[in-house]
């Protein structure tokens, strides 16, 4: 719309916006379900978000005060899954691992041409030029 008609067409869309917009205040026991859904590991965080409404950012804001708040505490909050490694027992009798033969490339051509008559089989790796020279010889036979 420009400045030269404002004003004088009619308004198709009218919006009036009450309030905050979707800012809400969560009462502290919805705000402890909804955080100890996110730690269940049943689902992702992102799916909790969004099956309350609400952003996974501000769910994993949520999380972070949460883990900070235990950790002032004296709670050991673990951030990471610990890893356990099992000792492997490697028997020198055992035969050793044989690994598959190479596939030996058939002797099939990669290109086969039928000119009047006359075939032309080209396998792979085959020069270029020498190539193009049977193919112009080829047409010059014509």
């Amino acid at each position: 719309m420009s400045c030269d008609d404002a004003g004088t067409d009619g308004v198709e869309r009218f919006e009036v916006f009450t309030g905050a917009g979707r800012r809400r205040d969560w009462p502290p026991e919805v705000k402890a379900t909804i955080l100890a859904e996110s730690f269940s590991g049943q689902e992702s965080v992102c799916s909790v978000a969004r099956r309350h409404g609400m952003s996974p950012s501000q769910l994993f804001t949520w999380r972070r005060l949460l883990r900070k708040q235990l950790e002032s505490q004296g709670a050991t909050v673990p951030a990471l899954v610990p890893a356990v490694v099992d000792a492997v027992i490697v028997d020198e009798r055992a035969p050793a691992i044989q690994r598959p033969k190479k596939r030996r490339r058939s002797k099939a051509s990669a290109v086969e041409l039928e000119i009047d008559g006359v075939a032309v089989k080209i396998s792979r790796g085959a020069d270029a030029g020498v190539i193009a020279a049977v193919i112009e010889a080829l047409k010059a036979t014509r």
